[in-house]
């Protein structure tokens, strides 16, 4: 089972036939269906069905499936390149070329490795997969169906959304990966899952099987203090207006609305997130809980003795570095997102890609060696898909107002001095973007890949502006990257050593121990079951009739007419449950899950597919700092919904012969 459950690289997805079918998400294929959409021809409005494997559609670029072959344990071959006399940045180096040397030794053509980190750098793990490069679109019901209840409902229960699509992997006809191609043929993995179109009833062991992103449940007290008073408070505030920028220029431009859709859906479901995560921290008095805690691990390290109670001063030296981490971090967020701009970030992948192709590439930066070309070149390649120039300028000049309200001493001189002397108002800000725009060739997808091959020679002497404004900033951008190494190198001595005083206290007390989620391979298990509420009781399955209730026919609850006839005649055929009585659309179950487990397939006790995580309830949002077994809930689409839209309402038919599902 688990060798038929892939990453995305930022989702889940798991094989369902033996010619290479993989399910997810509708939203983490939404990109993709996206990258394949025009204002003429929307398939986020209308959806998409290839009847044959000739009209499946190519993925963007990047798009990637990872099958994981191999996880080993490698946490002493690195240990034994690092000393306690070590500077942060001697150690971040240390540990970065033993990371290198382990990946280098482990990948050949078609495999991708990493190291993954656990428990914070206490252990370290080398996992092997298998890189499809060949990804192509094969099914997405329309947007009414696969994000209905879009932002509205998002993280709400009761829920009604059809949140999953079709991918196909392909490879080499000898088997081997490859990129896009018209000769290329069906990858036909070893596992797949079969269906159980009879899915599941309330009470019943359910698991999920996915590649989690990111959880903080060992952050200390003043973390979880800097994400409620700092972190989330500013980024709702920056989301929001992002959001209201794009959404202005897509109500002006449909061309401009498309190629914004997957990142407006990113900044939507990230800004509820954050709103959410305030609200449960408060709720939960997240603090206090830590504080409590630590408490009583200080007072646990004391009575031990010996080494163990010499980590109490490693814990006051990692609440001495997070506090020197505080003093950038204004600086440091805001230059984050300029970096994320479309002409800005291409400049500065252009230039630094050339500077590191320079060197050997066991010396050139993380994300810039030779095996990250492929995926350097494509983000080149779908900008013009996924960015309108007008808007970009709009969102470099949001983001270069709020930096030039950063303190002085957390200015760069480089970029001050391309700014101009002095004060600087919104008119000089206006002015020189007007200029940079006008004077790069950027958004030119010809000019950025002729470009990618340039040499330092070249792109130093270029007359680009973005380019002429790169190269002046290269030596601030790295510096800041130095100071970052060497804080992080500081890190990884410190938060070690507060990870195994925490493992030995938690495990002195009985209680079970595993490491937040780092993006790897992860299982977990409960049951179908609703949750109680501030007296309300919350049943853990919704059905069709939810739908034509919500429906208001204006976005996000413009139901299809089809599918309003189908339900309306109660036409579920095999898909109604018993139990039930009628067609069940999501269901709830207490599983752990975070970002990176949408589109995991969640199974029953035979390992067969039984629906899809792809959300929690409100409650949930917060669970990735202190997790509440009474209220967590995450939702899944039930697979009997998925195979009634696929029947009755798109006829997708060859899938479901594929799949073998009778109907």
């Amino acid at each position: 089972t688990m060798g038929a459950v892939v990453s995305l690289g930022f989702c889940t997805a798991s094989f369902v036939s033996p010619e290479g079918l993989v399910v997810t998400n509708h939203h983490c294929a939404y990109g993709t269906i996206q990258y394949n959409s025009t204002a003429e021809r929307n398939l986020i409005k209308s959806g998409f069905l290839a009847k044959s494997h000739e009209e499946e559609l190519p993925g963007d670029p990047n798009l990637r499936v990872f099958v994981t072959e191999d996880i080993r344990d490698v946490t002493q071959e690195i240990n034994t390149k690092v000393t306690d006399a070590m500077t942060g940045f001697d150690r971040y180096q240390a540990i970065d070329k033993a990371e290198k040397a382990l990946v280098a030794a482990c990948e050949k053509p078609g495999l991708r490795c990493d190291v993954y980190s656990f428990y914070g750098g206490y252990s370290f793990q080398l996992v092997k997969q298998r890189e499809i490069k060949d990804v192509r679109l094969v099914y997405a019901p329309p947007d009414a169906i696969g994000k209905f209840g879009g932002d509205v409902d998002n993280w709400m229960w009761p829920r009604h959304t059809g949140d999953f699509s079709y991918f196909r992997a392909y490879v080499a006809k000898d088997g081997s990966s490859a990129t896009y191609s018209k000769d290329n043929v069906p990858f036909k993995p070893k596992y797949w899952l079969p269906v159980n179109a009879a899915g599941v009833s309330a009470g019943d062991y359910v698991m999920v099987a996915g590649y989690p992103g990111r959880t903080n449940r060992y952050r200390l007290a003043e973390e979880v203090k800097d994400a409620i008073e700092w972190s989330y408070p500013t980024m709702v505030s920056l989301f929001t207006d992002v959001i209201g920028l794009i959404d202005t220029a897509g109500k002006k431009d449909p061309k401009i609305a498309v190629k914004y859709a997957n990142a407006m859906a990113s900044y939507q479901n990230s800004l509820k997130n954050f709103q959410g995560q305030l609200q449960g921290l408060a709720k939960a008095d997240a603090v206090a809980i830590k504080q409590a805690r630590e408490a009583e691990l200080d007072q646990w390290l004391a009575a031990q003795g010996g080494e163990m109670a010499r980590h109490s001063a490693d814990i006051a030296a990692l609440r001495g570095l997070l506090a020197a981490q505080r003093a950038t971090r204004e600086r440091d967020q805001v230059l984050g997102f300029i970096a994320r701009i479309g002409i800005y970030g291409s400049a500065y992948t252009i230039y630094r890609h050339a500077i590191e192709h320079a060197k050997p590439d066991m010396q050139r930066e993380y994300g810039f060696q030779q095996r990250d070309e492929v995926k350097l070149e494509g983000s080149l390649k779908q900008l013009e898909r996924r960015m309108d120039p007008g808007v970009d300028r709009q969102l470099l000049e949001y983001y270069l107002r709020r930096y030039v309200k950063l303190p002085a001493e957390q200015r760069l001189p480089a970029l001050d001095a391309w700014l101009g002397a002095g004060a600087v108002d919104e008119a000089t800000i206006a002015a020189k973007l007007d200029a940079l725009y006008a004077g790069t060739r950027l958004a030119d997808t010809a000019e950025r890949l002729r470009l990618f091959k340039a040499t330092r020679g070249e792109i130093e002497k270029s007359d680009d502006a973005a380019l002429k404004l790169m190269v002046g900033l290269m030596p601030d951008l790295l510096r800041m990257e130095q100071e970052r190494k060497n804080r992080q190198g500081e890190e990884m001595r410190l938060r070690p050593r507060y990870m195994a005083a925490m493992i030995a206290f938690n495990r002195a007390q009985g209680r079970a121990v595993y490491p937040d989620a780092n993006g790897s391979l992860r299982v977990t298990f409960g049951k179908v079951q609703g949750f109680a509420k501030d007296g309300v009781q919350f049943l853990p399955f919704t059905t069709a009739e939810g739908i034509l209730a919500k429906t208001t026919g204006e976005d996000p609850f413009d139901t299809p007419k089809s599918q309003q006839v189908a339900i309306r005649s109660k036409d579920y055929g095999r898909y109604a449950s018993s139990a039930l009585g009628t067609l069940p659309v999501n269901f709830l179950a207490d599983l752990d899950i975070t970002g990176g487990n949408s589109g995991s397939p969640t199974l029953d006790a035979q390992g067969r597919l039984v629906g899809l995580a792809f959300d929690g309830n409100w409650d949930s949002v917060s669970a990735d700092w202190i997790f509440d077994p009474a209220l967590t809930r995450s939702i899944q689409v039930d697979v009997r919904y998925m195979l009634w839209v696929m029947d009755k309402i798109d006829h997708a038919d060859n899938l479901l012969n594929e799949m073998g599902v009778a109907h």
